[in-house]
């Protein structure tokens, strides 16, 4: 009977994706190392898997690192290709055990889709946890040393960046003045926390892709949907839906890694370039989280500054006092205790150590504020 990882490697090479360290390293993964003059050692030749395509995080910074600036810092000895996972026959709800299996060696991982295969993964990103950018990256650096040793351990896999990006927030194609108007309506989400505050409030979720999302809109087997405020621009949801709450709900996050061995495997003096390049990338996807998230608002309701295939006329819904205190009650009363029940003890104690200090919501026996 053929392995899981066998038959991983078989799926991505039939979509034309094979996914390995090229190089010819001892102790890594197999492969062919790229041809080089006689006399010259090979470059490095590292295949990586990359976030959602089509948005701003792929096309203006993961893709230009991997493919001109890693060659460049590196006068080609290192030499990277990149293809986002919704492009390359990977679900995004089997990165995690892809890069376990060493079938990815470099992958992105969108935290509310591992959530399902691991729980403890996504604690940074619930729903009502964040509700501004300066929260999140405070929570972000106390779960970081949690999330890095839990990655380690439990999946031989090595945590090199967290990504976020714009605020998700809520699309809607008819009008609505609170989060109480969603009752009964139909919204899109990415993962199961999103899940149980959509259905805490009334309304009925439903789980599809991002790349799905303006399809199923334009269909009509859907009322509204969660993304991003600019990735929602960039697929069109101006143009398919008429009102945005500007309640960053949560905010995307994901993680770049590398299997332990495919890590190991590259050259020491390579490990730290990676590690101190891939920091600056870090942080400059999340300066552009940050400014898209309003530049996302702006271009939707049809700010001049935007390019006018980017002007929408939506209505921005502002949140009230009592949204904001409704999707911080959901957090402490609904989604903490459902993710402890999936989760149990390690997700308990991993929240109430590092992130219930920055987010001001305990996790117990009853959860208190």
């Amino acid at each position: 009977m053929p392995t899981a990882s066998a038959t991983g490697w078989r799926r991505l090479r039939a979509c034309g994706w094979a996914l390995a360290v090229v190089a010819g390293l001892g102790g890594a993964p197999a492969g062919a190392a790229a041809q080089a003059p006689a006399g010259e050692a090979p470059p490095l030749q590292l295949r990586i898997v990359g976030g959602l395509a089509s948005v701003n995080q792929f096309t203006q910074q993961e893709e230009p690192f991997w493919t001109r600036q890693l060659p460049a810092l590196t006068n080609g000895r290192v030499r990277a290709e990149i293809q986002p996972f919704d492009r390359a026959g990977i679900r995004g709800q089997d990165m995690l055990r892809l890069l376990r299996l060493g079938v990815v060696p470099f992958g992105t991982a969108l935290l509310s889709l591992t959530v399902a295969e691991d729980p403890l993964v996504g604690l940074t990103d619930l729903p009502g946890a964040n509700p501004d950018m300066g929260t999140l990256r405070r929570a972000v650096a106390a779960y970081r040393p949690v999330l890095a040793a839990h990655l380690r351990q439990a999946h031989g896999v090595e945590l090199l960046a967290l990504y976020a990006y714009p605020a998700q927030v809520l699309f809607c194609q008819q009008a609505f003045a609170t989060l109480g108007d969603l009752a009964g309506r139909r919204v899109r989400v990415s993962s199961a926390p999103q899940a149980d505050f959509i259905e805490a409030l009334g309304a009925v979720p439903v789980l599809a892709p991002f790349a799905e999302l303006l399809p199923r809109l334009r269909a009509g087997q859907l009322d509204c949907a969660i993304t991003g405020t600019m990735s929602g621009n960039t697929i069109g949801l101006h143009q398919a839906t008429s009102h945005m709450h500007a309640l960053p709900i949560t905010w995307g996050l994901s993680l770049f890694a590398a299997n332990k061995a495919a890590w190991t495997g590259l050259p020491a003096d390579v490990r730290q370039l990676l590690q101190r390049e891939l920091a600056q990338l870090e942080q400059a996807i999340w300066a552009d989280a940050d400014r898209e998230t309003g530049e996302g608002i702006a271009c939707n309701t049809g700010s001049t500054a935007c390019k006018p295939a980017q002007r929408g006329r939506m209505t921005l819904v502002t949140p009230t006092a009592g949204d904001r205190a409704q999707l911080r009650s959901l957090l402490a009363d609904t989604l903490l205790p459902r993710l402890a029940a999936r989760c149990g003890p390690p997700c308990t104690d991993a929240w109430n150590s590092s992130l219930a200090p920055v987010v001001g919501v305990r996790l117990g026996p009853a959860t208190a504020r």
